[in-house]
């Protein structure tokens, strides 16, 4: 081995950080294989690599005994006297056995190992650059799609978008940009995998924090989100400052802020309700957009029993419960509703003229 290849691998460990005594240790490694593939060799050795000159040696190791019943394995203590006087029986004897043209199998296997090496570096440099990634958002470019995946090109890597992570009717083109949310970031034998996702509601979360800079700084805290993705979602927020409104925050200056999250999620509804540590006030908050009377709560089960409107039913139960399924979801209580004719009907609560509870949200479709 030259002494160029020296310094490459000096080169290699400045500008890669790749630990040049990792990769000469794995060359060696390499070399006792192909020592023994190349020359039948079944003894125990050991492969030397000077790491100044780059000279490559090969040792057989051979217990000294008194009679040799294996030469493969073994050397007499007279033999080994012949190395060196100071060898006794049972220790291990060390013989130079490097062939001839074993500099050519050398420089075929460091290459195959450097290579290796270099591929392995980059694929951890990859991964330690997404796994800090991991449940946030990417932007990348729709390469191609097959039965199953959207693949996105992320620059030093191409990610996995599954076809059932995409909203419904959702449908990107070739070449098309495309904001996803990472899921998982996974170190596989082929090198990182990383999916995507544009359903899950960490992609609603990071949008909203990316957006709002109260968000951002801190002085707003998303308590908990809800998402059927393409039809509905709810946010639930909570300022820290009394002086900022939480709801009017997420909205932004004429809705601006909102209405590019419900743009890049193609028209999504959001509801942004304000979170309370009453749950009366939290459940009717996250009934919006429907009026709500009234909200019974029954710790024990943890279920509250919400009364609306006649006229406001429909609304607050949603198509095909999605408005009550996502309360309950954004809250963690279930939720019984009830229009005022049926509590009275059901409960004996009296119909009479009921003021609507304040709620403090905001619908945006």
């Amino acid at each position: 081995m030259s002494m160029e290849f020296i310094e490459a691998m000096n080169e290699l460990e400045r500008e890669r950080g790749i630990s040049k005594d990792i990769v000469f240790e794995a060359i060696e490694a390499a070399l006792i294989s192909s020592y023994k593939r190349n020359f039948n060799a079944a003894q125990n050795v050991r492969v030397d690599m000077n790491r100044n000159t780059g000279v490559i040696k090969v040792f057989a190791r051979k217990n000294v005994v008194e009679e040799v019943l294996d030469a493969r394995t073994e050397i007499s203590i007279v033999s080994a006297h012949d190395i060196n006087p100071n060898f006794q029986l049972e220790d291990v004897a060390e013989i130079e056995v490097t062939p001839r043209d074993f500099g050519r199998i050398a420089a075929q296997t460091a290459k195959q190992v450097v290579t290796q090496r270099i591929r392995e570096a980059e694929r951890g440099l990859i991964y330690n650059a997404f796994i800090d990634k991991e449940e946030d958002i990417v932007t990348g470019i729709v390469q191609r799609q097959d039965a199953r995946n959207i693949y996105v090109d992320l620059g030093k890597i191409e990610a996995v978008l599954p076809l059932t992570e995409l909203m419904p009717n959702e449908k990107f083109t070739m070449n098309e940009r495309i904001k996803a949310y990472i899921t998982k970031v996974e170190n596989t034998t082929k090198g990182p995998q990383i999916i995507l996702s544009r359903t899950h509601p960490g992609l609603l979360k990071r949008l909203f924090e990316l957006e709002v800079p109260e968000i951002f700084d801190g002085v707003v805290e998303i308590r908990s989100v809800a998402r059927e993705a393409g039809f509905r979602s709810k946010i639930a927020v909570f300022s820290r400052n009394e002086e900022v409104d939480p709801v009017g925050s997420c909205v932004g200056p004429r809705g601006i802020r909102v209405q590019m999250i419900v743009g890049e999620l193609r028209g999504e509804k959001i509801d942004i309700v304000r979170y309370s540590d009453s749950v009366e006030e939290y459940v009717a908050n996250a009934l919006s957009p429907s009026k709500v009377l009234e909200v019974q709560v029954f710790e024990d089960e943890k279920m509250a029993r919400v009364i609306v409107p006649d006229y406001q039913l429909s609304l607050a139960i949603g198509i095909k419960g999605q408005n009550a399924r996502l309360a309950a979801k954004l809250t963690g209580w279930k939720i019984d509703i009830k229009s005022e004719t049926q509590a009275e009907e059901e409960y004996g609560r009296p119909k009479e003229a009921s003021e609507e509870m304040h709620q403090d949200s905001i619908s945006v479709d």
